[in-house]
């Protein structure tokens, strides 16, 4: 019948699952397309710039691929950023959610992975992938049968790190949550009132003269479409500052003086720059405050493999206190070299000009391998081993520490203050004893109800009985005079 309601089916719902599924997933690899892409530039440039004739621009090779590799990865996180939420409002919406309160989880949850794969991405492949797999002499890796994958500089990957987070981060808050946020409300702005210009005409009236309503300047104002482009930002800043923190230490200083500026620029576009937005209750910030714990989570993990994986720490603590003769750092850097015969080099790949006297027999270079006079030649040694052991020892020592320390502060430090509690306390305390006098006061109003009632009821009884023993007297004497009256006529 008309009135019954149709109700979406699993089979109704899953081409959109469907579809969620292959389109997250093909932006995902749409963002690591972007990541190789820029990795690819890096190998071609570096490798074009080193055959330069200038001396100034071979030296400054590292320098140059770093800072324009990392200005590209910017600028195609800004662009994907804006489409990915386009178009995780768009599979939200295929989806047809029950609630409003579901539309607005699934498509914070959609918007989030997005937009965290993309903004993180080319920072975890310097941290963690970068220079992973590039080989050993005699036996590199390449890309394109002529291009070796790119190394860390000699001192690590940690600066490059460094400068990978400090751009990333800077340019996103200083463009996207900035500019954007000022320019793009005054284009719609400007964009509207043309419209509207052309669109309606122009009506002569007396009333012109007068100053326009409030109303009617708000209408002119952008639309406001919620909290959760406010909320992502906060997100995503959040996890610069605490992912990989330990590469970065003044991501948080930096994060600080952004929200003191955004919070007075957030002032000024709520205020001129949209429209007033209609009061909504709620009980809490919803299904942020899961992500956030996660990325608090996730950042303790993070850090530790920054610290272990990325950094010199471990190594350098292993040589101190194991395989040290004298507790010092002296030698470091010649027990993390490794022997190479040069002999051992494939045809068309020695080196063409030897800036050396005489002939090299052995190079070394950063590895923990067998010398090539071992039976395991070029094979990783015991030390590569033991240091690895080490790390991952570090991994799980650090993030078992730091998980006890958060719930040790989590239960000395309350949620709520001492002070406040008390008040609380307090409070409720005066409460109860307000409704107990309340219900008190009830039962003895409820108490002299009944007492009336009872005395009502008493008082009643002996009127019946005093009714009853008068009626009854009545009619005994009715009965006695007319016996009397019976027998006199019987006599006469």
């Amino acid at each position: 019948s008309q009135d019954e309601k149709d109700k979406l089916t699993w089979n109704d719902r899953m081409p959109g699952y469907a579809a969620n599924l292959g389109l997250i997933l093909f932006m995902i690899m749409l963002t690591f397309s972007a990541v190789f892409g820029v990795i690819i530039y890096r190998i071609t440039t570096a490798a074009a710039l080193s055959f330069s004739t200038n001396e100034t621009t071979r030296s400054n090779v590292r320098v140059t691929v770093t800072a324009t590799a990392v200005i590209i990865n910017l600028v195609v996180i800004l662009i994907l950023d804006e489409i990915y939420g386009a178009v995780a409002k768009w599979l939200t919406e295929i989806e047809v959610p029950k609630t409003e309160k579901t539309f607005e989880e699934r498509l914070i949850l959609k918007a989030f992975l997005l937009k965290f794969v993309n903004s993180y991405a080319p920072i975890f492949y310097v941290a963690f992938f970068k220079g992973r797999f590039v080989g050993r002499p005699g036996h590199y890796v390449y890309v394109f049968d002529g291009y070796r994958m790119e190394e860390c500089a000699p001192g690590g990957c940690l600066m490059e790190l460094c400068i990978q987070l400090s751009i990333i981060m800077l340019g996103k808050q200083l463009i996207q949550n900035n500019l954007f946020e000022i320019g793009i409300p005054k284009l719609k702005k400007l964009f509207r009132k043309l419209k509207d210009g052309r669109t309606e005409p122009k009506e002569m009236d007396t009333n012109q003269s007068k100053d326009p309503q409030q109303w009617d300047l708000d209408y002119s104002l952008e639309p406001f479409t919620g909290l959760t482009p406010e909320y992502m930002e906060m997100i995503i800043q959040f996890g610069f500052v605490t992912l990989f923190v330990a590469s970065f230490p003044l991501a948080p200083l930096f994060a600080l003086l952004n929200n003191i500026i955004e919070v007075r620029l957030d002032a000024k576009k709520f205020v001129t720059e949209l429209r007033r937005p209609d009061t909504v209750r709620a009980k809490d910030i919803g299904i942020w405050y899961n992500i956030l714990s996660g990325i608090g989570k996730l950042s303790v993990i993070i850090n530790a493999f920054v610290i272990a994986v990325t950094s010199d720490f471990i190594p350098r603590l292993m040589y101190q206190y194991a395989y040290s003769q004298n507790g010092t750092m002296h030698g470091f850097i010649n027990h993390t070299l490794s022997y190479f015969n040069v002999s051992h080099l494939k045809a068309g790949t020695q080196p063409e000009n030897s800036p050396f006297a005489q002939d090299v027999l052995f190079c070394r270079f950063k590895d923990y391998r067998e010398p090539p006079w071992s039976q395991n030649q070029y094979e990783f040694s015991k030390q590569y081993w033991a240091v690895l052991s080490a790390r991952l020892a570090f991994v799980i020592l650090f993030q078992n520490l730091v998980m006890f320390l958060s719930v040790l502060v989590d239960w000395m430090i309350p949620d709520i203050p001492k002070d406040i509690s008390e008040e609380i306390k307090k409070e409720k305390s005066v409460l109860v004893d307000f409704f107990l006098k309340e219900e008190h006061e009830k039962l003895k109003l409820i108490e002299s109800f009944i007492t009336r009632d009872k005395h009502k009821h008493n008082t009643g009884t002996k009127d019946q009985r005093i009714r009853a023993a008068s009626f009854c007297q009545f009619n005994r004497s009715q009965k006695d005079s007319f016996a009397s009256f019976s027998s006199h006529h019987t006599e006469v």
